[in-house]
């Protein structure tokens, strides 16, 4: 995967960004600062891109990026994604996600955004 450096280690920034799709997978909606989000949104598409074919090998490329997380009972962020996010998304050819701008976090006025699946 391509993706900007947010100035981090490629670890961590590779952790983070995993971190940061399954909490969007699980909540639908996230607030993080815009460059996470444009990040994010290359990254949050392509799994939506794997849950719409629902091979099994498209889920065990899901699952190298997807943490094993709960999301209720008796379901995980992986089985959500491809039980209900995919195939919400079945007639869509793409731009699964979007990105609202908000106002500047308070202490550091960095820019925020929210990311959500449309």
């Amino acid at each position: 995967m391509g993706y900007g450096r947010l100035r981090r280690r490629s670890d961590a920034r590779k952790a983070l960004l995993r971190d940061l799709v399954t909490d969007l997978i699980i909540n639908e909606r996230i607030i993080t600062t815009e460059a996470k989000a444009k990040e994010l949104k290359k990254i949050a598409d392509k799994m939506v891109t794997l849950a719409k074919a629902g091979t099994l090998a498209d889920r065990r490329l899901a699952a190298e990026v997807v943490r094993f997380e709960f999301v209720k009972e008796g379901q995980y962020a992986i089985q959500k994604l491809f039980d209900e996010i995919g195939p919400r998304f079945k007639e869509r050819a793409g731009g699964y996600t979007r990105i609202i701008k908000t106002v500047p976090r308070k202490g550091d006025a960095a820019p925020m955004a929210i990311i959500e699946f449309l």
